[in-house]
């Protein structure tokens, strides 16, 4: 254990703990304590008891005046104890009798879900070898988060699929899978209860020499799965087969889009941010179409706070999409490729192909024009992607949202004010947790590093961006590094200059902006001057641009502002670099 507090006077606390424990078992706990006035404090504790099992749980302590406290414990019993999510190599296993539905039912649908992009593992004849289930087909229901079972006549009469139907359920309770099952021209109560024309096939495959014990497997296996919620094909849209088959590929897409986006490993301040956004949303009506546009400079988290904001919402939507770095896309790939990419994971097709921007906006109106969806534009640095992806709400089905994410407050001025939100740079108290958690792995530096962290932390202007980037930096380092760090970084705010790793981060996401209308200043000289044969006016051009001497460093692409009273790294105006171009 390792704890440093320091405690007010006058405190009171209350604790509320909740902890679920036992085998496969995770719990978190947020637990605020208040003491005293105005500053804060964190302990973070984890706790790994038996195997496999994990709780963790976050507490915040609100202590006197001035004062700061840190504590993290981990405790961990017992072995192979683990916190890491499942990574499924597949959406989803397809158990079926083949030759009863391998070439109609379970073959249309093994189509259907590949072409909405589903990952799904059909097996092979050659693998149902023997009376014994292989390893290959058991490691591939393990590695798949949905199994669907397509019970039919003949299914009780095969050993294979029947240890597959144990597999599966095995899998369910101990993995958390999702089993669907299908009754294709099957009674569901045949199925529990063995009996009609599929209870025949499973007394044929009992007079084999299975033992007793497997036997009995098998048939609480049938009547287990048989109570689960699935469909019966006689019972869906009158029997219509394809009818059927869309709404198992609705329900599996539901399944398989539950997974939320990687936001941040400290996700320091975003709550409250998250509130601002929710409470945008409260403003309109629910069954309206809504946008909500995060501006703010380069590296301020717009993009981090979409995510938590996606993740939030995703579920409530028929489908939902998260398109990164709009801006650095269409320049590489082009707007078509974008408005393809946006079809594709909405409708969850891949068998089309978009040919020109005006077609993508007919399809984008046609096709998601009765879908509620979630939609995120990250990164949006040019009026055209707008009218390209969103241009309209009238685009999109009823209760859809669209997020759009920006540096540029002008792409924006067909929001209105409440449907708006600039992104805030960090408090110094958020600033200091989100730092240290990158450099020390607490929430606040060690005694020795306070000081040194409180400078690095004013250079950081609140960013996030240099937060990370500089807490990252600086994990594992001694206090000299340090302290000579600190020096370099006082030095480069004295110049105007960003810190190396910020200032390449910076770059990225604002050179392809910044060349853009380089290049356009360039073309509109050189009409100039083949429409006027005046040099002159390139020539002043370039002067009205108010250049500086042309600097031996080209990394002093950023520079130090002031805004609201903290300090702000952004990337410098490149254009000053361009008078070099002109002047030699």
């Amino acid at each position: 254990m390792n704890t440093s507090l320091l405690r007010g006077e006058s405190s009171t606390s209350s604790m509320n703990i909740q902890l679920v424990e036992g085998e496969s078992s995770t719990s978190f706990m947020n637990t605020p304590l208040l003491r005293g006035e105005s500053s804060t404090s964190s302990m973070n504790i984890q706790l790994v008891e038996g195997e496999s099992s994990t709780s963790s749980m976050n507490i915040q302590l609100v202590e006197g005046e001035s004062s700061t406290s840190s504590m993290n414990i981990q405790l961990v019993e017992g072995e192979s104890s683990t916190s890491s999510q499942t990574q499924w190599s597949y959406d989803v296993f397809l158990s079926f009798r083949g030759e009863d539905t391998r070439n109609n039912f379970t073959g249309h649908l093994y189509t259907r879900l590949c072409q909405v992009g589903v990952n799904t593992f059909i097996d092979d004849e050659e693998l149902r070898k023997g009376d014994v289930i292989s390893t290959k087909l058991e490691k591939a229901i393990e590695d798949s988060r949905i199994s669907i079972i397509v019970f039919s006549k003949s299914y009780a009469s095969s050993s294979w699929c029947l240890d597959e139907l144990v597999k599966i359920l095995e899998c369910k309770e101990q993995l958390k899978q999702t089993v669907l099952p299908i009754f294709y021209d099957v009674d569901p109560s045949h199925v529990r209860k063995q009996t009609g024309e599929f209870g025949k096939a499973f007394v044929t495959l009992k007079e084999r020499s299975f033992t007793d014990e497997r036997v009995e497997k098998w048939r609480a296996a049938l009547t287990e799965a048989a109570n689960l919620s699935g469909w019966d094909s006689q019972n869906v849209a009158g029997g219509h087969e394809s009818k059927c088959i869309e709404s198992i590929i609705k329900q599996v897409l539901q399944e398989v889009n539950q997974t939320p986006l990687d936001v941040a490993s400290y996700p320091v301040g975003l709550d409250s941010r998250i509130e601002h956004i929710e409470l945008l949303l409260q403003s309109g009506c629910e069954d309206e179409v809504r946008m909500v546009g995060i501006y703010g400079v380069g590296g301020i988290g717009k993009t981090t706070l979409a995510k938590a904001v996606f993740n939030r919402l995703f579920q409530q939507f028929d489908s939902s999409c998260f398109l990164s770095d709009i801006g650095s896309k269409v320049e590489e790939l082009g707007l078509v490729k974008v408005q393809e990419k946006l079809l594709h994971q909405i409708l969850k097709r891949m068998d089309f192909e978009v040919g020109s921007v005006a077609e993508g906006v007919n399809l984008i109106k046609a096709r998601l024009g009765s879908k509620k969806v979630l939609i995120v534009l990250d990164d949006v640095d040019h009026k055209s992607q707008l009218e390209s992806l969103a241009r309209e709400r009238s685009w999109f089905g009823s209760g859809s949202l669209i997020i759009i994410t920006t540096r540029n407050k002008q792409l924006l001025s067909g929001l209105g004010a409440n449907e708006r939100y600039e992104t805030k740079i960090l408090n110094y108290n958020e600033a200091m947790q989100l730092f240290s958690w990158h450099a020390f792995q607490t929430p606040f530096p060690p005694h020795d590093y306070v000081n040194l962290a409180q400078d690095i932390i004013e250079y950081s202007g609140g960013l996030p961006l240099a937060l990370v980037t500089l807490g990252s930096r600086l994990q594992g380092r001694s206090i000299e590094e340090w302290r000579y760090e600190a020096n370099k970084l006082r030095g480069a705010q004295e110049r105007a200059i960003p810190h190396l790793d910020i200032q390449k981060t910076l770059d990225t996401i604002g050179l392809i902006v910044i060349l853009k209308t380089v290049v356009s200043l360039i073309l509109m000289s050189v009409v100039y001057f083949f429409f006027f044969r005046s040099f002159s006016f390139v020539s002043s051009s370039t002067r009205s641009m108010d250049f500086p001497q042309r600097q031996s460093q080209p990394s002093n692409w950023g520079f130090v502002r002031t805004l609201n009273g903290q300090t702000v790294t952004e990337p410098r105006f490149l254009l000053r670099g361009l008078k070099s171009i002109y002047t030699n």
